[in-house]
C-alpha cells in the first residue's frame, strides 16, 4: 500500500507507524454540569488572562468555551497575535508547543500532556537529520504535526491548508528542480506532489484516524446522500486514494473537494448544497453544525475519531486554568532554531 499509492516521489521508510490506544471512553456530562463548567472556565480565564483556544476535532463542549476554534494554522496566528498572558490549548502536544515557540514569553498550558499525536511520533529528530544526510541539498519541508526536535531540523513547516503554497514558494526562491524531503504525513505530499506536478522525497508517515476512512466508506454514505458535497481532508489518507480511484470511475468524483479544515467551513457557507459528506476527524462536525443549522452534515467513517483530541475534557480545561499547569515550554535552544521554519509557515498565505 505505501509504494502503490504515492507514485511519484521517493519513499522514505519509517520506523513502523506507532498504533493508536483503544478509543477513550468519554464519560458524558450532563446539560447543566456542562453549563456549570463552562461558567467556572470563563470565570478562570478572566482571572487568569487566559486566552483559550481549541482545535476543530476537540469535544463540542470545549469547543463551545474556547475563545477561538481553528485549525492549526489558525490557532498558531491566534496565539501569536494574541495579548493573553496565559495560553490554554485545547489540542495535542505539537500544538501547545507550536505556541510555546511563539509565545517565548506566555505560560502555555495543556489540559493533558498525554494528547499526543500519531503522525507526529512517526518521524524522529534522529531519522530526519539522518535523511538530510543522505540530501545535503535539500531543503525540508515539515508538516506541522511533528515534534519542535524535528521543527528544528527543519527549513519550513506547513498545514494542510498551505502545504502546496510552501512548497511552490520554496520552488519560487531555490529554484524548479530544488531536491524537497517532504513529511512525515505521505498522503499529504502525495496530493501536493499532484497538485504542482512536482516530485519530492515524501516520508512515509500518516494519522491513522485519517487513514481509517477508507473509499468503501465514502461509497456507502455517498450512496446514502447522492446529492451532497463531497469534502475530503488531504491529511486523510484515502485521499490519494480517493483521485486514484476516481480517476478509474470507482469513486464518482462529481462534487468532491479536496479541503483543509478551514477550507471545508468556507465551502459549507457559501455551497449552495444542504447535504454535505465529511471526510476527516468528526469533530468538525460540530461546528459545521454550529455554523450552518439549515444544512445537514455526515461523516464518511463516524468512528474517525481521535482519542488524543479527545483526552481533553471540561474538568481537565478548568484544572488546568486554576493551577496553571501542565505547562508545555520548549527549550530555548530547540525553540529558537524551530522559529523560523515556524514563522514562514504562518507567514505564508493559506
Amino acid at each position: 500500500m505505501l509504494g502503490g499509492a504515492i507514485g511519484r516521489g521517493e519513499l522514505a521508510m519509517a520506523t513502523p507507524l506507532p498504533t493508536l490506544h483503544p478509543q477513550p471512553v468519554i464519560e458524558p456530562l450532563d446539560p447543566g454540569e456542562i453549563e456549570r463548567l463552562q461558567r467556572e472556565v470563563r470565570a478562570l480565564a478572566r482571572e487568569r488572562d487566559a486566552v483559550i483556544l481549541a482545535h476543530n476535532y476537540q469535544l463540542p463542549e470545549v469547543q463551545d468555551v474556547a475563545d477561538f476554534v481553528g485549525d492549526s494554522l489558525e490557532l498558531a496566528r491566534r496565539a501569536q497575535s494574541s495579548q493573553a498572558a496565559v495560553i490554554a490549548f485545547c489540542g495535542v502536544h505539537f500544538m501547545a508547543e507550536t505556541a510555546s515557540i511563539l509565545c517565548p514569553d506566555r505560560t502555555v498550558l495543556l489540559p493533558d500532556l498525554a494528547a499526543g499525536c500519531s503522525l507526529a511520533d512517526s518521524i524522529t529528530a534522529d531519522q530526519l537529520r539522518a535523511w538530510k544526510r543522505e540530501h545535503p541539498e535539500a531543503v525540508v519541508v515539515m508538516y506541522v504535526n511533528t515534534s519542535a526536535e524535528v521543527k528544528a531540523e527543519s527549513d519550513y513547516c506547513c498545514t494542510s491548508s498551505n502545504a502546496v503554497q510552501v512548497v511552490e514558494h520554496v520552488r519560487n526562491t531555490y529554484g524548479e528542480d530544488v531536491e524537497i524531503l517532504f513529511g512525515p504525513d505521505m498522503w499529504l505530499g502525495a496530493y501536493v506532489e499532484r497538485v504542482t506536478g512536482k516530485r519530492m522525497h515524501v516520508w512515509t508517515g500518516e494519522c491513522h484516524v485519517h487513514a481509517g476512512i477508507r473509499p468503501g466508506d465514502i461509497a456507502r454514505v455517498r450512496a446514502e446522500h447522492p446529492g451532497a458535497d463531497f469534502m475530503i481532508h488531504p491529511e486523510c489518507g484515502c485521499s490519494t486514494q480517493v483521485m486514484e480511484y476516481a480517476a478509474c470511475g470507482d469513486v464518482d468524483p462529481e462534487r468532491t473537494y479536496m479541503l483543509s479544515t478551514g477550507q471545508m467551513l468556507r465551502h459549507a457557507r457559501a455551497s449552495q448544497a444542504k447535504d454535505f459528506v465529511v471526510a476527516t476527524e468528526t469533530g468538525l462536525l460540530h461546528r459545521l453544525a454550529l455554523e450552518n443549522p439549515e444544512k445537514r452534515f455526515y461523516a464518511a467513517n463516524p468512528r474517525a475519531i481521535c482519542p488524543y483530541m479527545k483526552i481533553i475534557t471540561l474538568p481537565k480545561l478548568r484544572d488546568a486554568l486554576r493551577d496553571l499547569r501542565p505547562e508545555v515550554r520548549v527549550p530555548e535552544e530547540i525553540a529558537e532554531r524551530a522559529r523560523r521554519p515556524i514563522e514562514r509557515m504562518v507567514a505564508i498565505g493559506r
